[in-house]
């Protein structure tokens, strides 16, 4: 992954297309690569099938979503704490990272130009 300065983005955010998301997830976060090409495929096969854009409208969206969290490696750790204390923390902790991972992502969402969830 590429370093940048602490709470610096590693790379700007790129426009959304199939692309330019795919080129920024090879440049910080490689691994994710096999699972955004298999939810590419999905979401195109989706599409043909009913005829509809929505299911690729949704696909560039999350991985819009994704890369604006894991460009910032601060977000990216803190949205990781949050979704390891909602897995094994007691229910009030659970309760407290369900509302910081929204929170999380509705930035991200914002950020991105899309509606909150």
């Amino acid at each position: 992954m590429t370093t940048s300065a602490a709470g610096q983005p590693l790379i700007p955010q790129p426009p959304a297309t199939v692309a330019a998301l795919r080129q920024a997830i090879r440049q910080i976060a490689p691994a994710a690569l096999p699972a955004f090409t298999r939810e590419l495929d999905q979401a195109a096969d989706q599409s043909r099938q009913g005829s509809d854009l929505a299911p690729l409208q949704r696909f560039i969206a999350q991985w819009a979503v994704y890369v604006h969290i894991q460009r910032r490696p601060d977000l990216a750790a803190g949205l990781r704490h949050w979704e390891k204390i909602a897995e094994s923390g007691d229910a009030a902790q659970a309760r407290q990272a369900a509302h910081e991972i929204g929170r999380i992502l509705d930035e991200a969402h914002a950020a991105v130009g899309l509606p909150a969830r």
